[in-house]
């Protein structure tokens, strides 16, 4: 069967990943944006905040204009400036709370109906009361996106390596997400295939248990081989970048199980987006183009029965 993966999902891209400089939302934004929503092999964007409200409004008219899908990407908000939404000192997560609160109202500036973030780091000793800090946190967020038709996504991130984040494994991440959906209708997680070797899971054991939680997927490259690897943990370098645990084949195997839990599907057509970021002086248009044309390889050589 040869058929557009477009028709199972809509395919994005992590636009503050691709274009670093844009991380904290000043350079060029707008620009950069423009180009990603003129190619028609995208459907969606993943963007984070953007400073200055003339510029809001352009790129969200540009976002509207293109018929691309915008998802608003919380992450580099609590990254970039040091803050846990899990965070034991309560000062400290009612600063991270109220950030990620005003990111939903850029959000929802933007036009985006979903908001990303991650839980922060902890210690083994009070992981507990994290665990409740963060459950704590999220219901806040739940509740105050509802009031603006939205919804929350968590993302899960390594343990031990890179973000250290709290949620974590598959195993924590499906009972959080089952504690948080017994009052929050409105929340869901999200997976990327770069941080499934960084937990230590096979793809389909990091999938097939949160299947029914899962509304957001990311699509990336990790090296973990070794601390004095180039590009070591969190990096997103390109797909077959040296000592990289992700390229053709293993792209091929998350499709093939997205595909068998359902997720990729005609009806919904959810997000699938590539975060990819260049490494040193690498080429934003060739580590691009790699994305794209690993992705299309390996729809082709998936088993879609």
């Amino acid at each position: 069967m040869i058929e557009s993966i477009n028709s199972y999902c809509k395919i994005g891209i992590v636009h503050p990943m691709l274009y670093p400089a844009t991380i904290k939302g000043e350079g060029p934004v707008y620009e950069t944006i423009k180009g990603i929503v003129c190619d028609e092999y995208f459907d969606a964007i993943e963007i984070t905040r953007v400073v200055g409200d003339d510029v809001i409004v352009k790129v969200a008219n540009l976002i509207k204009i293109a018929k691309v899908t915008p998802f608003f990407a919380a992450q580099p908000v609590l990254l970039t400036q040091g803050l846990n939404i899990n965070d034991l000192d309560e000062e400290k997560r009612l600063i991270a709370l109220d950030n990620v609160k005003k990111a939903i109202d850029v959000a929802e500036k933007l036009g985006c109906k979903g908001v990303g973030f991650l839980s922060g780091k902890y210690e083994e000793a009070t992981k507990e009361d994290s665990y409740q800090a963060l459950l704590k946190s999220t219901k806040s967020l739940c509740a105050y996106a509802k009031e603006k038709d939205m919804s929350i996504v968590l993302e899960i991130f390594d343990y031990d390596i890179d973000k250290k984040s709290l949620i974590g494994p598959t195993k924590l991440a499906k009972k959080f997400a089952e504690d948080i959906k017994k009052e929050c209708s409105n929340f869901g997680l999200m997976v990327d295939l770069s941080h499934i070797p960084m937990y230590y899971e096979s793809v389909r054991d990091a999938l097939e248990p949160i299947k029914e939680h899962l509304v957001h997927a990311h699509i990336g490259n990790t090296v973990i081989k070794g601390s004095d690897c180039e590009a070591y943990g969190d990096m997103h370098p390109y797909f077959g970048f040296p000592n990289s645990e992700n390229d053709v084949e293993e792209v091929k195997e998350f499709l093939e199980v997205l595909l068998d839990i359902g997720y990729l599907n005609k009806n919904t057509r959810p997000f699938l987006s590539f975060e990819v970021k260049p490494w040193g002086d690498d080429d934003v248009d060739a580590v691009l183009i790699n994305a794209k044309r690993v992705l299309n390889r390996a729809w082709q050589l998936v088993d879609k029965k």
